[in-house]
């Protein structure tokens, strides 16, 4: 983990990233605990009638206020608690994802404990999912607008236009 964030600051300081350097930083960052899916894979099965998955964005409520996944169910990764998911079986397919999916594979871990049989992280999170060319929306629809969390891990997002608190 150390590694992978001095990696980070480093890129920063030279002002570019690379697809590389994002999975480097990933694979250190991840525990894989949680299997992951990739952004096509997600959107492949999206595009399907049947069995698509439920979303959960494990963000805070400014950063999906900012956008989201369409059709994402919000649980803060803060307040998670299984019992926000009372009404959902066990066996029903789950993606979770968070910015950059560190937030997101600890919310997936606490489901995988609770008996969730079909659970997986959005690999990259919604900044992978957005840097893909993939949609994200807001309560007044489709938006190019992503809450990039903070300067330090806005530089991940190459793609869309980032909105920061402050």
């Amino acid at each position: 983990m150390a590694c992978a964030l001095i990696w980070l600051l480093v890129l920063q300081a030279c002002g570019q990233t690379t697809d590389g350097a994002y999975d480097v930083m990933l694979k250190a960052m991840y525990s894989h605990t949680v299997p992951l899916l990739q952004p096509e894979q997600l959107d492949e099965q999206l595009g399907r009638s049947d069995k698509k998955p439920l979303l959960l964005d494990t963000r805070t409520p400014a950063e999906y206020k900012v956008s989201h996944l369409n059709g994402a169910r919000f649980v803060a990764y803060d307040s998670f608690q299984v019992s926000q998911l009372a009404d959902v079986p066990k066996n029903t397919p789950i993606v979770v994802y968070c910015a950059v999916g560190y937030r997101s594979e600890r919310v997936g871990e606490q489901l995988q404990q609770a008996g969730y049989k079909n659970v997986h992280n959005l690999y990259g999170g919604i900044f992978e999912w957005v840097n893909q060319g993939y949609p994200v929306y807001n309560d007044s629809g489709k938006t190019d607008k992503v809450h990039a969390y903070s300067k330090t891990w806005g530089v991940w997002l190459r793609e869309g236009e980032k909105v920061y608190d402050r």
